[in-house]
């Protein structure tokens, strides 16, 4: 999962590469950061529309987006725009369908052996406007709430469990607002700049890895680099991977 903010909220990217779901979502609208998320591992991307001048500003990155149709379906319990879902297996087939490349992905972190730095199996971070998230590290898994309470996952039949990580990876960049070229094509949103490099921190079995990260195109994986200038690596696992605006406050 990538996390980053919109406005007074975060949105979640959900990446796919060896599992599937037939129930995900809410599925929104494409925003200016995501591509330089999305396009590095050549994904298929399924959006719920958007701006027109996003759109296309996406679109002339040649990010491979899908918007509502196969693979996707309304739920009556939930009213619009929070109603659109997907089935990923479908959106695969849709994907394939319609040409979009299929090439295995590049290796998003170099996973290896990790090395922490010290102890920290509670992580706080401060987005801002009354969201705080909460990590703790129960022995297995990092366990997420919202303040105090617990952020839970919703299937179709109506189990609850608490959203959970193996591995938490914080990239903290600068926030900006994106505009459009003339103030009649669209609202202007908040958008994080992932190009350059920046504070990176490592969460893995309640201990923490602190370095930075770095890229100069979009286009490109993020390289991760230790306090001694060693690759840091990512241990295997399911990260959730936060980019964090450098105005608000990290605590472990």
């Amino acid at each position: 999962i990538y996390e980053l903010p919109v406005e007074g909220v975060t949105r979640f990217i959900a990446l796919f590469h060896d599992n599937d779901t037939s129930y995900l979502g809410p599925i929104r609208s494409v925003r200016p950061t995501d591509p330089t998320l999305v396009n590095p591992l050549d994904a298929v991307f399924a959006i719920s529309g958007g701006s027109g001048w996003i759109l296309r500003y996406v679109a002339s990155r040649g990010t491979q987006m899908m918007g509502e149709g196969p693979g996707m379906f309304r739920i009556g319990s939930r009213s619009a725009p929070h109603n659109l879902y997907g089935d990923t297996t479908a959106l695969r087939d849709a994907a394939s369908a319609r040409g979009f490349r299929d090439a295995p992905p590049p290796n998003l972190f170099a996973w290896g052996a990790f090395e922490g730095d010290q102890t920290a199996t509670n992580l706080r971070l401060n987005w801002g406007d009354g969201l705080i998230v909460n990590w703790a590290w129960d022995g297995t898994r990092y366990l997420r709430s919202h303040g105090t309470t617990p952020h839970n996952w919703l299937t179709e039949d109506g189990e609850e469990g608490q959203v959970a990580a193996d591995t938490l990876v914080v990239l903290v960049a600068s926030r900006y607002t994106a505009r459009p070229a003339k103030a009649s094509d669209g609202t202007s949103v908040p958008a994080m700049e992932t190009v350059g490099s920046g504070q990176a921190l490592v969460f893995a079995g309640g201990e923490i890895a602190e370095g930075t990260w770095s890229r100069s195109d979009p286009d490109e994986v993020f390289q991760l680099i230790s306090q001694s200038g060693d690759p840091l690596q990512v241990p295997p696992g399911v990260p959730w991977i936060s980019i964090f605006p450098d105005t608000r406050t990290i605590s472990w």
